[in-house]
């Protein structure tokens, strides 16, 4: 019988993630291969696509992944080092009945892990438990599965160029940050009309020019000033896997996820007039307005990239974002969140406007707002913190939703707080029209917390 028990910290709500040597290893990777393997075969299936990311531990993570695979007795699908995006347009290409993405997204370089696909659906919560349970109880198939090398690099880049609009030409900075984005860059912006430059393109796990987080505002800055320098239209980052995008404007101005959302929702709502947009519970509220002002209908909902990719599937929905900068393209896309087609998509707009992406940033309501604050809170408490809250704003009719943590309306705006699903955090988020506004809503949502015993720090940390 063939057990393995996981440190029990690596089995999150999204993936599998830990770091390497201390809380994952190679003999983890090729039980995660083995059992996931074993769910795929009792399913019906016979192959699993597998590619990985450009850190350092993933080669080997990959060939012991590989192992287990093989040893459950699936096919496995080899399509190399590549992007996230790359590995779920592959289980579709090639037709897999599963897929596993090795990656460490944009944690820190000594961290890893797996992101996975069961049949074409996310297999994550309660399918990664199983997981876990069924590997401490060796509770797997044996066999003898086949290896092939099956690269879709040329299908991808291919796939995602087809659904490029020619308009006018355009200066654009794309950054890499030595993340797996940079295996396709060239590939696609070569094809493209207009002026590209790339920065940091070679693939280097120990990302020596910045952490590849575009959600965070510091690891903008060589963007930044190459958009300036370019006199650029627009510049565009990804994070280490390429499945989160950010974005400037010609000026320099950071887009949040909100707000591209915004401007992809007009765009996909000419087409498709009526239809559902969703968006995570820290969008702004200014979002929300603008779908619906474009006549579509707007939908809040849990943050999760696989919680909105589920979502989705059951409203039949063309688009969906989160603020963390993941994308959802189902309009002539897969529905998977991809920062290089988010990109393109981004690019059509602005080739096919007279306006600039600064122009229409400036369109947008303009609203106060803090960004994700984040402070910690003991794993046992979190959710029990929220719970406490939102029984205390029910007895006191306070106007709310609940889908995802509690978000407070007011006249001043609204404040939002939430249990983290990964880390030992709560998190917070503010969003008024003035400041005086805003200074009224963090008062208020400190007495909240403070009423279950919580202080909220003066700066807690803030990321998006």
């Amino acid at each position: 019988m063939t057990v393995h028990v996981f440190d029990p910290t690596i089995l999150r709500e999204y993936d599998i993630r830990g770091i390497v040597g201390q809380t994952l290893h190679p003999a983890d990777a090729r039980a995660i291969g083995r059992t996931f393997g074993t769910l795929v075969r009792r399913a019906g299936g016979k192959s699993v696509a597998l590619g990985y990311d450009g850190r350092l531990s993933s080669p080997s993570l990959q060939e012991a992944c590989v192992a287990g695979l093989r040893e459950s007795g699936v096919d496995v699908l080899r399509i190399g080092m590549c992007a996230t995006p790359m590995l779920y347009f592959a289980v579709y290409e090639l037709n897999a009945d599963g897929g596993i993405m090795i990656t460490g997204s944009h944690n820190p370089p000594d961290y890893n892990g797996f992101k996975m696909m069961f049949g074409k659906k996310p297999f994550y919560g309660a399918d990664i438990q199983k997981l876990g349970a069924m590997s401490k109880a060796g509770d797997v198939e044996t066999g003898a599965g086949a290896l092939a090398e099956r690269p879709v690099k040329d299908a991808y880049v291919a796939r995602v160029l087809r659904d490029f609009k020619p308009g006018r030409a355009l200066k654009v900075v794309w950054d890499t940050g030595h993340g797996a984005m940079g295996v396709v860059i060239r590939d696609i912006v070569s094809r493209l009309p207009g002026e590209h430059t790339v920065l940091f393109e070679r693939v280097d796990g120990t990302f020596p020019a910045h952490h590849p987080d575009p959600t965070v505002e510091k690891n903008m800055l060589d963007l930044r000033a190459a958009v300036k320098e370019r006199g650029a239209d627009v510049g565009i980052g990804f994070d280490g896997d390429g499945d989160r995008i950010g974005a400037l404007d010609g000026q320099g101005r950071i887009l949040w996820g909100d707000q591209l959302l915004a401007i992809w929702a007009r765009d996909v709502l000419k087409e498709r007039p009526g239809s559902t947009i969703i968006a995570d519970v820290k969008a702004s509220q200014a979002l929300f307005d603008e779908v619906a002002s474009a006549g579509g209908k707007p939908l809040m909902w849990k943050t999760g990239h696989s919680l909105l990719k589920v979502k989705m599937a059951e409203e039949k929905s063309p688009l969906a974002g989160e603020m963390s900068g993941h994308v959802f393209f189902a309009d002539r896309w897969y529905g998977f969140d991809d920062a290089m087609y988010a990109g393109i998509r981004l690019l059509n707009i602005v080739g096919g406007s007279s306006d600039t992406l600064a122009a229409m940033r400036d369109r947008l309501p303009q609203l106060i707002n803090t960004p994700e604050l984040r402070f910690d809170c003991a794993e046992d408490r979190k959710f029990k913190v929220v719970e406490e809250v939102k029984a205390r704003l029910k007895a006191a009719r306070a106007n709310l939703n609940d889908v995802d943590g509690v978000r407070v309306s007011t006249a001043d705006g609204w404040w939002l707080l939430r249990a983290s699903n990964t880390q030992a955090v709560l998190v917070a988020r503010c969003e008024a029209r003035d400041q005086a506004g805003l200074d009224r809503l963090m008062t208020e949502l400190k007495a909240a917390l403070s009423a279950s015993g919580v202080v909220m720090p003066d700066e807690p940390s803030a990321g998006h």
